[in-house]
C-alpha cells in the first residue's frame, strides 16, 4: 500500500492535521455556544439568533452555487424548504437563544446534544429503524440525565410535597376549599419550569430532531446543501422581524469583541463547521463520525468553565455524565450489540471505509435519493 495515499479510515494516518480537522466541527459548535451566551447580556435573544443564522445561510449558499448545486424547482421542494426553515431555523434558533438566557453554555450544549435520543425514537416510528437494548438503556439513561440537568434545583426535595396532591384531591371531591392551593403550587412549579433554560434547550433539540427527520424526505426534493442555505435566511428572517417589534438595543451596546464574538458563531460555528461536517459525512462511516457528538458539549463545558466562570452542582453533574453516556450509547448502539453477540471476540478486518480525496469525492448534487444513508449523523447545526 502506498504510504502516501489518503487514510480509509477517520483520524488514521492523516497526521495531526487530519485529526484536529476531524474534530474541528464539534469544537467550533461548542465554542460557538460559549461565543453567543458571553454576550447576551448586551443583545438581545431574538436578535442574536437570526443575526447569527442568516448571513451563515448566505455563505452556504454561496458555496453552493460555486459547486454547481441545483436550486429547488417544485412547488413541493419549496414546502418542505419552509416547513424545514420553520423547525429547525426559526424554532430551533429562537428556543436555544432564549435557552442560553437562562442556563449556562455547557448545559445548554449538554441539553441540545441529547437530541439523538429524540431522533431515535422518531426514526423508530417513521422509519421503522431499530433502536435495540443498547438503544432503549441510552435512551432511559438520556430521560433521566436531562431531569437532573433541567429539573429546579429544589424539586428534588419537594417531590413528596407533590404527592399530596392524591389528599387534595380527595378534599376537592368532599368539597373542600384546598384545591386552589394546589392550582396556586402547579403554577409556581410550572414557573420555575419555564425560567430554567435546560427546559427551553429541551425545545430547541425537539426541534431539530424533527428537522433532522424531516432530512430524509427533504433530500429527494431538494439539494441538501441548497436546503440547508436557505432554511438558515427563511429560518432567520422571521426571527430577525419579531426582534423588531419586540426587543429594544439589540445592538447599541454591542462593543468590537462582541461583533467578533457575532462572526465567529456565524462564520465558523455555523457555515465553515457545516461544510467540514458534511466533507466528512460524505466520505467516512457515519456511525464512527456521529460517535464525535459527545465532543460539543465537553468544549462548551470547558470553555464556559474558563472563559465564562461557569459551574455545575453536583446534581448536574451526574445529569451531565449520564446524559453524555446515553448519547455514546444510543449512536453507538448496533457496534455495542455486535460486541455482546460476538462475546467481544476479534473479528476480521472488513473493508475499511474509505476517506478518499476531494477529487474522488461524490458529487451528492448528483446522487440518486437511494443512495442517501439510511440514518443521520446527528444535526451539524448548533
Amino acid at each position: 500500500m502506498d504510504p502516501s495515499a489518503p487514510s480509509n479510515r477517520f483520524g488514521q494516518g492523516t497526521g495531526l492535521y487530519g485529526r484536529l480537522l476531524l474534530i474541528s466541527p464539534f469544537f467550533l459548535w461548542g465554542t460557538a455556544m460559549v461565543a453567543m451566551k458571553g454576550i447576551l447580556d448586551r443583545t438581545e435573544p431574538l436578535f442574536l439568533g437570526g443575526l447569527r443564522i442568516v448571513p451563515a445561510g448566505l455563505l452556504v449558499l454561496a458555496i453552493a452555487a460555486v459547486l454547481g448545486r441545483p436550486q429547488p424547482r417544485s412547488w413541493r421542494a419549496w414546502g418542505w424548504v419552509l416547513a424545514f426553515a420553520l423547525v429547525d431555523g426559526a424554532m430551533f434558533q429562537g428556543f436555544l437563544a432564549q435557552g442560553l438566557t437562562r442556563t449556562t453554555a455547557g448545559l445548554g450544549s449538554v441539553t441540545i446534544d441529547s437530541q439523538p435520543l429524540a431522533v431515535a425514537l422518531m426514526a423508530r416510528w417513521l422509519y421503522g429503524e431499530l433502536i435495540g437494548p443498547v438503544g432503549w438503556l441510552g435512551l432511559a439513561l438520556g430521560i433521566c440525565g436531562i431531569a437532573l440537568v433541567g429539573l429546579p434545583e429544589g424539586w428534588w426535595l419537594q417531590v413528596g410535597g407533590l404527592l399530596e396532591w392524591r389528599s387534595r384531591l380527595a378534599d376537592l371531591v368532599s368539597g373542600g376549599d384546598g384545591w386552589s392551593f394546589d392550582l396556586d403550587h402547579l403554577a409556581q412549579f410550572w414557573s420555575g419550569i419555564a425560567a430554567n433554560g435546560a427546559w427551553w434547550m429541551l425545545l430547541a433539540a425537539l426541534s431539530m430532531a424533527v428537522g433532522t427527520v424531516m432530512m430524509r424526505p427533504l433530500s429527494r426534493q431538494v439539494d441538501p446543501i441548497v436546503a440547508t442555505g436557505w432554511h438558515m435566511i427563511l429560518g432567520g428572517m422571521p426571527l430577525l422581524g419579531l426582534s423588531a417589534a419586540t426587543e429594544l438595543e439589540q445592538w447599541q451596546r454591542l462593543g468590537l469583541a462582541d461583533w467578533g464574538a457575532i462572526a465567529y458563531a456565524t462564520v465558523l460555528g455555523s457555515a465553515a463547521s457545516y461544510g467540514v461536517f458534511f466533507y466528512f459525512a460524505s466520505r467516512g462511516n457515519l456511525t464512527s463520525l456521529s460517535a464525535l457528538t459527545f465532543l460539543t458539549p465537553i468544549f462548551a463545558l470547558i470553555f464556559g468553565n474558563l472563559f465564562l466562570q461557569e459551574t455545575l452542582s453536583s446534581v448536574q453533574g451526574a445529569g451531565v455524565l449520564l446524559t453524555l453516556l446515553s448519547i455514546y450509547l444510543v449512536n453507538q448502539r448496533e457496534a455495542i450489540a455486535a460486541r455482546f453477540r460476538t462475546g467481544f471476540r476479534p473479528q476480521p478486518s472488513a473493508a475499511p471505509v474509505a476517506m478518499p480525496s476531494v477529487e474522488a469525492a461524490p458529487d451528492l448534487a448528483k446522487a440518486p435519493p437511494e443512495s442517501a444513508p439510511n440514518h443521520s449523523p446527528g444535526h451539524p447545526l448548533r
